[in-house]
């Protein structure tokens, strides 16, 4: 067996982000850009009024103190005249201020008599009210730099000055192999022998709250052949298998085997853990396979403490679990030789130890927001001593 830390460095030796792909903007949110995107053209294309009002000449306005009224100008009109010192324009929000004009007056600050435009405001400056040309970006300058994320405010920007497709890293397609023959579907009835099936929809869960939405489903029974035959399947369609069961040392556990006929490079296998400790690690050209133990708590323990970080690097994007160093909340006590993660619940001060911390018992899983860490060589913490602790999504 390898030690936690070990098999944190064997992963992330391994794992390196996917080549990046070309999307249409709506489908790139919360990814991460692969490019620097440049603007095309000047942002706003235009001298463009930022309110409704009145455009006009503030040296025209100067000399002749009450300006004629000659049309107006709503935002999108493709109409284009010079106006003359003299004359003023009904304008509004977003509309091109006319060439001739300089000014927007606020429609508040305003009289209008016999078709004249009067200025009541004393503390206009030329130029007021008026978006230059260019103003958001100029032609040619850096918009969005390589490697930042695609946010809602990203993409909208990106969409503003007129870009459709970007290239980005992509989520990966994951494939989830649900093994063992004692599985049944909820809803339907269990016969002698059998439990309900948890773990495809724990894994599903956790992968849609970290927006990678290409995931597989796949079951195989405890037959060799079977087994061997899904992960093929598998390693064609995701980049990341994930398997649930099948990987200790039992007469129907052929994880292993079927991984090695499948060409798979096992990376390391068992690690010095509680729960968790059959944790199997393997690569086939770039493709990543993760045995993971079939009780549901170690399923969620690996997936959170192995799985993420792997998903990180394939899309560069930062979903690792948050970690603090928080007093633990009572004492707590153990035989040295394996790293314990305990389902916990941090209140914002301290982290409590919770109950029922079976690999087979998922309740106290429902209730925990955090993983405690107490490494191999510990056997004894003292209430208020500090702690790893990972705060769940």
């Amino acid at each position: 067996m390898i030690s936690v830390s070990e098999a944190k460095k064997i992963i992330s030796g391994n794992v390196s982000s996917l080549q990046p792909v070309a999307l249409p903007l709506p489908g790139s949110s919360g990814l991460i850009l692969a490019e620097d995107i440049y603007a095309t053209m000047d942002i706003p294309a235009f001298p463009q009024s930022s309110m409704d009002g009145y455009a006009f000449s503030f040296a025209g306005w100067k000399q002749h103190k009450k300006l004629k009224i000659i049309g107006e100008v709503a935002a999108g009109s493709s109409e284009i005249f010079t106006l003359a010192p003299e004359n003023a324009v009904r304008i509004f929000t977003g509309a091109a201020v006319p060439p001739g004009a300089d000014t927007v007056i606020m429609q508040e600050k305003i009289q209008v008599e016999s078709g004249k435009l009067k200025i009541e405001d004393e503390n206009i400056k030329e130029g007021d009210s008026i978006r230059p040309k260019g103003s958001e970006i100029k032609d040619g300058v850096l918009a969005i730099e390589k490697g930042s994320i695609l946010s809602p405010a990203a993409i909208g920007f990106l969409a503003g000055i007129g870009i459709t497709e970007v290239k980005a890293y992509p989520n990966p397609s994951i494939s989830i192999i649900i093994t063992g023959n004692e599985l049944q579907q909820p809803g339907k009835l269990l016969q002698h022998g059998q439990v309900y099936e948890s773990n495809s929809f724990a894994l599903t869960a956790i992968l849609q709250q970290l927006h990678i939405e290409n995931i597989q489903i796949l079951y195989a029974t405890d037959k060799h052949e079977i087994v061997t035959s899904t992960l093929k399947k598998a390693l064609r369609q995701s980049d990341v298998v994930l398997l649930t069961g099948g990987i200790s040392v039992g007469d129907y556990d052929f994880v292993l085997q079927a991984a090695t006929e499948c060409g798979v490079t096992k990376l390391f296998h068992k690690i010095k853990q509680r729960p968790g400790k059959p944790l199997y690690f393997g690569k086939k050209e770039n493709k990543l396979v993760f045995g993971l133990p079939g009780n549901p708590s170690s399923v969620l323990t690996c997936f959170y403490q192995y799985v993420i970080p792997a998903l990180e690097k394939l899309s560069k994007r930062k979903i690792g679990l948050q970690t603090l160093k928080i007093p633990l909340a009572k004492l707590f006590q153990k035989n040295a030789g394996l790293t314990h993660f305990l389902k916990g619940f941090y209140d914002g001060k301290t982290a409590m130890p919770l109950d029922a911390q079976e690999s087979f018992r998922l309740s106290s899983f429902a209730k925990a927001n955090c993983l405690i860490q107490i490494d191999e060589d510990i056997t004894s913490l003292k209430e208020g001593e500090l702690v790893d602790v990972y705060l769940l999504p």
